[in-house]
């Protein structure tokens, strides 16, 4: 837990690839995605479960939310030097509070969830998921401008960025001292028939779907279901399915011609042979990949600094 994460990542045992920096867009999905991970723990080990950071508006009745459905043991909550927006968030608040997507105590229901979906959150003591147990330690920093928003923002995009390329630097040899720029690592060839393909973050029309895989960051996943092509096109989803995600990898090139993704992954074989879907979502590859790459001479595919903002 201490020290900075991108220099000791850990293949976890269960991930599901959200695909976006924050959840507000889609609320339902990210509670659903909650869900799915959850249903690997087997009470084995105790369970640390770091929430986020958005604990204002929505964010607070989503949390409210993940108290109910999780049961956790205790909850630890951190407040903020002079900024009284955040009610303690003791059992009996947690109880009658309706969250986002939960109905409390005597309160009307809320947004899309229906009561069946809560009902199956009931944990295996058959305790009432509605009325949580826990102890509540509330912690009180002293310090000014604990918590800043702005700062963290800032911090966490750095953070995101020396974890992706941490995980990249996978990719290179341990016993070759210089870094190996990424265009000179030989790729894996992935027939457009073996895998489904699917953004998660916004629409994009299938003669566009080739233009936003190419040099995209993907989560390199597993569906249940069975790859069926009738052509040798792209397999495009319709939905985003809640799966397993394996690893993740860079689309290097697309080969139109012969039908093949060109991907650079440090996932190991035995694990690729499961991955039958690419999930691509709003997580760019950091600048510093695609700007500071040794020997390319010209203009860097897909970088430009001649960019319009009013498009």
């Amino acid at each position: 837990l201490p020290g900075p994460p991108f220099t000791h990542q850990q293949m976890p045992r269960k991930m599901v690839y959200y695909g976006q920096t924050s959840c507000e867009q889609d609320t339902e999905r990210y509670l659903d995605v909650v869900k799915y991970v959850f249903s690997c723990y087997k009470k084995e080990v105790p369970l640390v479960i770091n929430t986020m950071g958005w604990v204002k508006g929505e964010g607070l009745l989503l949390l409210i939310d993940l108290i109910r459905l999780l049961s956790p043991s205790h909850v630890v909550q951190m407040d903020m030097c002079d900024w009284k927006a955040m009610p303690p968030l003791t059992p009996e608040h947690v109880h009658l509070s309706a969250g986002l997507h939960t109905k409390g105590k005597q309160q009307p229901r809320c947004k899309q969830l229906d009561v069946s979906a809560v009902e199956s959150w009931k944990c295996s003591e058959g305790e009432d998921v509605s009325a949580p147990q826990y102890k509540l330690l509330y912690v009180h920093p002293e310090f000014p401008r604990a918590g800043a928003a702005g700062e963290a923002r800032v911090h966490s995009g750095i953070l995101r960025d020396m974890s992706i390329l941490g995980y990249l630097g996978h990719l290179q040899y341990p016993d070759i001292g210089a870094v190996l720029p990424l265009h000179s690592l030989v790729p894996y060839q992935v027939p457009f028939s073996a895998v489904a393909l699917r953004v998660i973050h916004t629409d994009v029309a299938p003669t566009n779907i080739m233009y936003a895989v190419n040099a995209s960051w993907v989560g390199l996943c597993c569906i249940p279901d069975e790859i069926r092509c009738q052509t040798d096109g792209p397999v495009l989803l319709t939905q985003t399915p809640i799966c397993d995600c394996l690893g993740f990898g860079i689309v290097r090139g697309v080969d139109m011609e012969k039908k093949l993704y060109h991907i650079l992954t440090p996932v190991p074989p035995e694990k690729l042979r499961l991955v039958n879907c690419l999930l691509l979502g709003n997580i760019a590859i950091p600048n510093c990949v695609l700007v500071g790459q040794q020997g390319v001479e010209g203009e860097i595919p897909y970088v430009t600094s001649d960019y319009n903002y009013s498009i």
